[in-house]
């Protein structure tokens, strides 16, 4: 377990700049959440789908606290009109919600901002140099979209799968399992595909969205990861691949976002 709070809010500034200090109280209501339920007994899981048992007791280690949150640090790049790279700090902690804090180059421009969901409420908020907004965005259907992303992004905490605000059931193959998560006003069941192995290979769902600029919908968004290490008792994957139309003909021209893990620290 880390301290999250001034480390993580002193990174959190030095890749948003001024624009990332409106985000400063949700990232501390953030890090200061309850404390685990408990720690990880692989004999609580008799009662869930078979893959979901193969997935947590591979990458959780017996006594493990069920930690709810995780400080992340990564790399990656992201598709905004090309591919750039980017360099990102990620608080996340369900069932309140994250942030997610980067900084890009937009050719030789710096671009940096945020996104966040906390307790029902979602804001989108980039600017250049950290100063100059180009983009600005919040509303009822960017919190939905946002609970999409954070049932997504929370296989980097996988003691909060094993913890009583997840119920499983079977998935749409054998090697599947669908989580149902209830996030505020929100119900949301992200289903993931597991290795023989207990590896994650795979996360998706129907995520409220617009892809393209198109009308508001449900649109397949998920993606691989892998690449697991240990972090304190809890293998997580270290690289992701993620976009719309995940599982479709589509993927490949919608993929929107490479992730490399670099550091894991769970609260």
């Amino acid at each position: 377990m880390v301290d999250v709070d001034t480390t993580a809010s002193s990174q959190l500034l030095e890749l948003t700049g001024r624009s990332g200090r409106r985000a400063l109280v949700a990232w501390d209501r953030l890090a200061w959440g309850r404390p685990p339920a408990g720690t990880f007994d692989p004999d609580s899981l008799q009662d869930l789908p078979e893959p979901a048992r193969r997935w947590l007791t591979h990458v959780i280690t017996p006594g493990t606290p069920l930690w709810h949150g995780v400080l992340l640090e990564m790399h990656g790049r992201i598709r905004k009109c090309g591919w750039h790279r980017f360099r990102a700090v990620q608080m996340h902690a369900l069932p309140r919600g994250f942030i997610w804090a980067a900084r890009a180059m937009w050719g030789l421009i710096p671009l940096s901002g945020y996104d966040r969901y906390l307790d029902g409420e979602a804001e989108i908020r980039w600017s250049f140099f950290g100063r100059v907004p180009v983009k600005t965005v919040s509303g009822d259907d960017l919190a939905r979209a946002a609970g999409g992303r954070a049932v997504i992004d929370a296989i980097f905490v996988p003691t909060a799968w094993a913890g009583p605000d997840v119920t499983w059931r079977e998935g749409s193959t054998p090697d599947s399992a669908i989580a149902e998560w209830h996030i505020d006003n929100l119900v949301l069941r992200p289903e993931i595909t597991v290795a023989n192995d207990g590896s994650l290979v795979s996360v998706t769902i129907d995520r409220w969205s617009r892809p393209r600029g198109k009308k508001w919908g449900d649109c397949p968004f998920g993606g691989f990861v892998g690449d697991e290490l240990d972090f304190d008792g809890i293998r997580i994957p270290t690289t992701m691949r993620v976009g719309y139309f995940f599982g479709t003909e589509r993927w490949p021209k919608d993929e929107s976002y490479r992730a490399t893990i670099t550091s894991a620290n769970f609260f």
